[in-house]
């Protein structure tokens, strides 16, 4: 049973300084069990990430990979120089378009089980899931955006923005005063006549939040104003923000509806139009006096105004609307001015993409040319393979003939498998057989046989025909026509005791002999040459071990 990694303080740590991304190997101290030596980078004896394979065997981290050639004039394996330095050869040298990606013990590594080593956070799951938790881990350290210089944790940093961040401003645009959040709520610079309200509720409590920090710039989400909430390191945002393109225009048209609505309710409050329910007024001509108690005055259903006394409250109702409405216009134009400037980054980063989309297409076209012209170079490669297979195949048939040739008018001729190739004669699927060719010189006339085991002509059935072929020769023309010379058949008796003998002169009037005009000429001899009770007679050895020989002398004398 594997040996269980034990969780302890020293193993709590930030592995680098973007919330816990893992530069290189994730540390053996997240898994729940001990990981075999073949998970192992053989850089950073981590885990492996993002595994790939060397021409030596051994593998490593890609980062890790990258690392080494770029540090290295001509880096060497360190695992094969451990492992035996005199086996080191060419295949121990490392360069990153020599390794390939392990994609066996990538997946294998996704499914360690791993837990979260950060304090007070017990979070447990399978590697593929791990950087995923690392980015969410409410309980990571991790520095405020702001670059106030504090480490919090990730759930704490809400508050800090909030109670605690001296980065974390608002300027009172009436007063031009800085203020933390917590104080610009309760903030008024009107005086004592009475308290100002917290603030115009036109967004949800947690669009408020990012609201209070709006003018801070952070290394977080350019979108976390409008309700983005992801978190990371520049790397992770800059592909967060390329990928979440639609998302954030879904959350920016959102908050845009928010404000119209606001900016609607904000010219009714201008021109006297609040209605009297919202306003909890019974009566349009009682005085502002009247209608505050102790409580809060409620206005358009949304922001509330505290009565201080019920002497501070100003006589005239005129300047509670013209107060309150010249601060929703006010906030509502910043946030207009910021929304207007992230449109603006929209708008760059789509046109960057419609860019990138562009010189990938071009691209694309380009490795498709790239293509095409390669799978006509194989096709080319593939017909000039065939080609030459005929030639050899041409070549080989060539060498076997030749083997065979005689050259002294006597050729002597070797049957196999007699009574496969007789039964194929008797169905018809190859009726007759030809001899390779032979010549009666060296400069002679070029001939062959063909026999018909069934029989041809008025043989067949019952006798084995046996012809002789005049071919067309390379020295035809010095050569005297007709043939003319007699020829001798024979069968011969595998125990020399009676062979059957055939012989005739060519008939000089017949076609068959004359000078070949195709190939070969039509085939003369002996359509009665061997009675088939003969062939397979217990008393002669005609055919033995399923074999048989004719042989064939031509008189050139």
């Amino acid at each position: 049973m594997a040996e269980k990694a034990s969780r302890g303080p020293q193993d709590i740590h930030s592995s680098s300084p973007d919330e816990n991304e893992f530069p290189f190997g994730y540390p053996t101290s997240i898994c729940e069990d001990v990981p075999e030596q073949k998970y192992l980078c053989s850089n950073c004896n981590n885990v492996l990430k993002k595994a790939l394979q060397t021409l030596c065997g051994h593998r490593y981290c890609s980062a890790c990979l990258s690392w080494i050639v770029r540090n290295n004039k001509n880096p060497v394996c360190q695992k094969c120089k451990e492992e035996d330095p005199s086996t080191l050869s060419e295949g121990s040298l490392l360069a990153e378009e020599r390794a390939f990606g392990d994609a066996a013990i990538n997946k294998e590594i996704s499914e360690l089980r791993v837990h979260c080593v950060t304090l007070g956070c017990s979070w447990c799951g399978t590697m593929k899931n791990f950087e995923e938790h690392q980015i969410l881990c409410e309980y990571a350290l991790i520095p405020c955006h702001t670059g106030c210089g504090h480490v919090v944790m990730r759930k704490k940093l809400a508050d800090h923005l909030e109670n605690g961040c001296v980065n974390n401003m608002t300027v009172c645009h009436k007063c031009k005063q800085s203020l933390s959040s917590s104080e610009y709520q309760k903030h008024s610079c009107e005086g004592n006549l009475y308290e100002e309200q917290k603030h115009v509720q036109a967004e949800t409590p947690s669009n408020e939040k990012n609201h209070s920090g709006l003018s801070v710039s952070t290394d977080g989400c350019r979108f976390s104003e409008v309700g983005c909430s992801f978190g990371g390191s520049k790397e992770k945002i800059k592909e967060h923000e390329k990928a979440a393109v639609g998302a954030h225009m879904l959350l920016l048209l959102q908050y845009i509806k928010q404000l119209k609505a606001n900016l609607c309710t904000a010219s009714k409050a201008a021109n006297g139009f609040i209605p009297q329910t919202e306003l909890n007024v019974n009566g349009a001509e009682k005085s502002i006096s009247d209608l505050c108690i102790p409580g809060s005055l409620q206005i358009n259903g949304d922001l509330e105004v505290d009565c201080l006394t019920r002497t501070s409250v100003p006589r005239d109702e005129s300047i509670v609307q013209q107060l309150v409405r010249e601060k929703v216009i006010s906030e509502l134009e910043n946030k207009l001015h910021v929304f207007e400037n992230i449109v603006a980054v929209l708008n760059k980063e789509v046109e960057t993409s419609n860019l990138e989309i562009t010189a990938f297409r071009r691209q694309s076209e380009l490795d498709q040319n790239i293509i095409r012209s390669l799978e006509l170079k194989i096709a080319e490669l593939h017909r000039c393979l065939t080609q030459k297979d005929a030639g050899l195949s041409r070549l080989h048939k060539s060498l076997l003939f030749s083997e065979q040739t005689s050259y002294d008018g006597i050729f002597l001729w070797k049957i196999t498998d007699v009574s496969q190739k007789l039964q194929d004669s008797v169905t018809g699927r190859a009726v007759s057989l030809y001899s390779p060719a032979f010549y009666t010189a060296k400069y002679g006339y070029k001939v062959c046989l063909r026999v018909y085991l069934n029989g041809d002509g008025m043989g067949k059935g019952t006798h084995i025909s046996l012809f002789f072929v005049v071919m067309k020769g390379d020295y035809d023309a010095l050569l005297p026509w007709p043939f003319r010379h007699k020829v001798t058949f024979m069968l011969l008796d595998q125990n020399n005791r009676e062979h059957i003998i055939d012989a005739f002169r060519p008939d000089l009037a017949s076609a068959s002999f004359q000078r070949p005009v195709n190939d070969m000429n039509v085939a003369s001899g002996c359509p009665t040459f061997l009675p088939l009770t003969k062939l397979q007679s217990p008393k002669h050895a005609y055919v033995k071990e399923d074999t048989l020989f004719l042989k064939c002398i031509i008189d050139t004398n």
